[in-house]
């Protein structure tokens, strides 16, 4: 999905309740956008450690308009399967990058 807000239109239908009541989740794993205006901000937050962030930023549930107590998790997990179709872990977008001599850090090798 292109923003976040339509991620929250998604997640009130899901879950019920209102947008603007999604934003904060949304905009809270999209937030590299702001670095990265491409595919690859995903590689920070969107991934099973990045719900997890979620939850801990957030808490572990929220309370809707409507008294529904959602979990948290339902959110972010909904917002990546949009995305991503899938839910990958750390390990699946780290191991990814293919390693540079400065990444080393100075007087390492790569072991």
């Amino acid at each position: 999905m292109a923003h976040s807000y339509h991620h929250a239109v998604s997640s009130a239908k899901k879950f019920g309740g209102i947008p603007e009541e999604y934003l904060r989740f949304h905009d809270f794993l999209d937030a590299s956008k702001s670095h990265m205006a491409d595919f690859r901000h995903r590689a920070l937050r969107h991934h099973s450690e990045g719900i997890f962030l979620l939850e801990e930023f957030f808490g572990n549930t929220t309370v809707l308009s409507t008294g529904r107590i959602l979990p948290v998790r339902f959110i972010g997990e909904q917002h990546v399967l949009e995305d991503l179709g899938r839910i990958p872990t750390l390990q699946d977008w780290l191991g990814r990058i293919q390693p540079e001599s400065w990444m080393l850090g100075r007087g390492q090798t790569e072991s």
